[in-house]
């Protein structure tokens, strides 16, 4: 396969609070000049720079801040800049990212994903990015269907998915609560998540049912924080004081009709977005050290692990039950910051980061053996994106 020719060379997050003190572009700024010091840069060096959803309905606590605010505070001059919603899902910055490294348009863009939902909530309890579909930041046409019937989170979709799942394949609570299990475990090792308490399968079991079969402990933790990575081009990447990350392949394929009840009910936007991932590399599910897949609710993480060939297609309740699997010494360790579930909504570029820290050995008490390869997803029902990334 031809390299794509883009790597990451730095990263950097802020703090992940609930809420924060701090303003949503304080957020960001911490995180962009933490990652720019990461990577030997300064704002002189960045002439790109990307996030996803952008500056539409800026100010939203989804979308709190877009690029065309954050190039004006840190004063940086783009060759390229871009934002907007239609792109697959939270990791679509990264490979919009990518492609401008890789055509030649940019040589160093600043990645960068705000979220500051607990603030939002924090005055408003009913404010949510995924309430209220029918106005504000994706009025997309099939929402109207679903709102007379009182559809007013995703919640009441997945839990749908998940009982197809539950139905087609023998999967039953007790498997799928084994995902929340393990990772809290692992936020248990990681000092920014929001959640570090352990929890058993029958505290799970215990957790109030949200839409069934959904429980309180399959939905993600809001909260407020921003998350920044450099996507470097290739040859620039060799002067930065960091080993490259080599983005070898991405997945963003959707060949299905964009709509959450048209998609295959129990494989999403997933099975696209892998067969693309694989068919631009030579490497194979069985190489991952670790997967850092979309946990906005468990069962889309089980999802991403059957569509991306981690596991085979139905036999993902079984491949984490007991989460010996999935967990830090296992074979396949999944979301090992705690991922949303435990460690905080960072909706998608919190992936990415850890995927870094732990190819670089960074990751402190929840560092993995061996960490030269990590697969990232993000997204659910008709949008996706994947990242295959390798340690030079």
């Amino acid at each position: 396969m031809l390299p794509i020719g883009a790597a990451i060379t730095g990263i950097g997050q802020s703090e992940v609070a609930r809420p924060s003190s701090r303003s949503a572009m304080q957020l960001t700024v911490d995180a962009a000049l933490e990652a720019m010091r990461d990577a030997g840069l300064t704002s002189a060096d960045i002439d790109g720079v990307a996030c996803w959803p952008g500056d539409n309905d800026n100010g939203n606590p989804f979308s709190p801040v877009g690029p065309l605010a954050l190039k004006t505070v840190l004063g940086i001059e783009t060759s390229w800049f871009g934002g907007g919603y239609e792109a697959p899902g939270p990791l679509a910055a990264v490979i919009h990212a990518v492609m401008a490294v890789a055509s030649g348009v940019c040589r160093h863009v600043l990645v960068f994903r705000t979220i500051t939902e607990s603030s939002a909530r924090k005055v408003d309890r009913t404010v949510s990015s995924l309430s209220n579909k029918t106005q504000g930041r994706d009025s997309s046409y099939f929402w109207q269907w679903y709102t007379p019937f009182d559809v007013r989170s995703a919640i009441n979709l997945i839990a749908m998915y998940a009982q197809r799942h539950f139905h087609e394949y023998g999967t039953t609570s007790e498997q799928l609560g084994w995902i929340p299990v393990t990772l809290r475990s692992h936020a248990a090792l990681n000092p920014k998540a929001i959640y570090r308490k352990p929890i058993t399968i029958d505290d799970y079991l215990a957790s109030r049912m949200i839409s069934t079969p959904l429980r309180l402990l399959d939905c993600d933790v809001h909260c407020d924080a921003s998350t920044a990575i450099i996507v470097s081009r290739a040859d620039a990447a060799r002067d930065g004081p960091n080993p490259p990350i080599r983005v070898e392949a991405i997945g963003s394929a959707l060949s299905q009709p964009w709509s959450w009840d048209q998609i295959s009910l129990t494989e999403m936007a997933t099975r696209n977005v892998g067969d693309m991932l694989w068919s631009r590399t030579d490497y194979t599910p069985a190489d991952v050290d670790t997967a850092q897949l979309y946990d906005g609710f468990s069962i889309l993480t089980l999802m991403w692990l059957e569509g991306l060939g981690l596991c085979p297609r139905g036999e993902g309740g079984r491949f984490v039950e007991g989460g010996t699997r999935i967990g830090l010494t296992g074979e396949l360790p999944l979301n090992t910051n705690g991922g949303q579930l435990s460690g905080g909504r960072t909706h998608g570029l919190g992936y990415v980061h850890e995927a870094c820290m732990q190819l670089w050995g960074r990751a402190g008490n929840r560092q993995i053996a061996k960490h030269d390869v990590a697969a990232c997803a993000a997204g659910g029902g008709p949008l996706g994106g994947a990242l295959l990334l390798v340690k030079d």
